[in-house]
């Protein structure tokens, strides 16, 4: 744990953040065992969250001034609660600074913009090693136990978004 040091803020992050932007995600990314994964970059990043029409949203926290986490997220809509909510598609502390309140000064500034706009909920994806696992149920999340997270990308997308589809359901379909 980081000693007492200066207060953690956290800020919105800028067009002029998307470097250090891109190197969290690759740290994130190297943590997780997927260091290859990364396709954005700094330039694709400014397109896409800094443009006329941004695709994502990120927080980044200082300590002293230093970069020292990031928070990248999205907007999702639930039908059943008719409300607006957070998904956070990336977190990232540096590891020296961990348990120094960088990921909850990350988590109450996103809390804070959902209870500002009337969003009801923030919602991630974490690994099951993860132990940043504790920290989320600590603060208030709960794993939905009994939902399973699916993804279509690749070539299974391209494949699907190519088949043709019968103009009415087939009883096959749940």
């Amino acid at each position: 744990m980081p000693a007492k040091q200066a207060m953690v803020v956290v800020r919105p992050a800028t067009v002029d953040d998307v470097d250090l932007l891109h190197r969290f995600s690759i740290d994130l990314a190297t943590y997780e065992d997927e260091p290859d994964a990364v396709t954005s970059t700094p330039q694709t990043l400014a397109r896409d969250g800094f443009g006329a029409d941004p695709k994502f949203a990120a927080l980044i926290a200082e300590r002293g001034g230093v970069p020292v986490g990031f928070a990248l997220y999205t907007f999702n809509y639930s039908v059943w609660t008719a409300a607006r909510g957070i998904f956070i598609e990336d977190i990232w502390v540096v590891p020296e600074e961990r348990r120094g309140g960088v990921a909850r000064a990350l988590m109450a500034a996103l809390a804070r913009e959902c209870a500002a706009k009337g969003f009801k909920r923030i919602d991630l994806n974490v690994l099951d090693w993860n132990p940043a696992r504790g920290f989320y149920e600590r603060i208030g999340f709960r794993w939905i136990r009994s939902w399973l997270p699916y993804r279509l990308s690749g070539e299974a997308l391209a494949a699907l978004a190519a088949s043709s589809s019968p103009a009415t359901s087939s009883s096959k379909d749940p």
